[in-house]
């Protein structure tokens, strides 16, 4: 585990050393939380109060877990893994005796631990400002891992998109779908419960699900450890997809000669 370990260091080291990235990211999450303060609030007091038993401040402890799990990831992985395979700086890591996307994830996992902690602690002040306290200590106590946990699944699952660019040597176009998958399916935008009927039931069997709408279900109020340990199974299940569509493609392109 060293090398993972030390590859998570990096990426951790990274990004605190990267403080205008940082800021940037932090200052664009705030005017995020500031429109959607304004924008759930009108249609919860259009609504009598409550949308599908939300109220005006659990929808918006949903807005910030939800968005603090995403904002962790870099928003065009899935597009720089493409263009890295296809450029050939995957097969330049491949010489390495440890596994590429093993590697990887590692780093980013490292970068998203930096960006989720700042998030989260700037996220929690501002969405009090705005919506006041919590649901409940619990709630928030247990979004963290819930957060994390997203931003791992969104990891794995960005390297798994990512990696049919080892047989279509582009992944601009698969970058753009998994965009929208996380978004809409993943409950980033709108939790899930507010979509109809047959578009929810749908997205809550996809891994998406456990990426935003889970994080975002528990800051909410939903204090249920079992939300975690369905976000950790898929974790391991993308893990694996992930590790499996590298394997072939490498593969690949070691027959090829790549």
């Amino acid at each position: 585990m060293s090398p993972y370990l030390a590859g998570w260091r990096l990426g951790l080291l990274r990004t605190l050393r990267s403080p205008g990235d940082l800021s940037v990211r932090i200052g664009f999450f705030a005017v995020i939380l500031l429109v959607m303060s304004a924008l759930w609030g009108a249609a919860v007091d259009a609504n009598g109060g409550s949308l599908e038993g939300y109220t005006r401040a659990s929808l918006l402890w949903y807005v910030f877990a939800a968005q603090t799990a995403v904002l962790g990831v870099r928003p065009r992985s899935v597009e720089q893994i493409g263009d890295e395979i296809g450029d050939g700086t995957i097969a330049i890591q491949m010489l390495r005796p440890v596994s590429v996307v093993g590697m990887r994830m590692a780093v980013d996992l490292g970068e998203a631990c930096a960006r989720v902690s700042v998030a989260f602690v700037t996220g929690a002040a501002l969405t009090w400002l705005f919506a006041g306290p919590p649901p409940s200590a619990a709630a928030l106590a247990l979004a963290v891992p819930a957060v994390l946990l997203g931003a791992a699944a969104n990891i794995a699952s960005s390297h798994a998109f990512g990696g049919v660019a080892f047989w279509l040597l582009d992944a601009k176009s698969t970058w753009f779908l998994y965009q929208k998958l996380v978004f809409i399916p993943g409950g980033m935008l709108i939790p899930l419960d507010l979509l109809p009927r047959p578009l929810e039931v749908a997205s809550l069997l996809l891994p998406f699900a456990t990426m935003a709408y889970v994080p975002g279900k528990i800051a909410s109020g939903d204090v249920n450890p079992l939300l975690l340990l369905w976000q950790a199974s898929w974790l391991a299940a993308l893990l694996a997809l992930a590790i499996g569509v590298f394997a072939a493609g490498e593969r690949r392109l070691q027959v090829l000669g790549g």
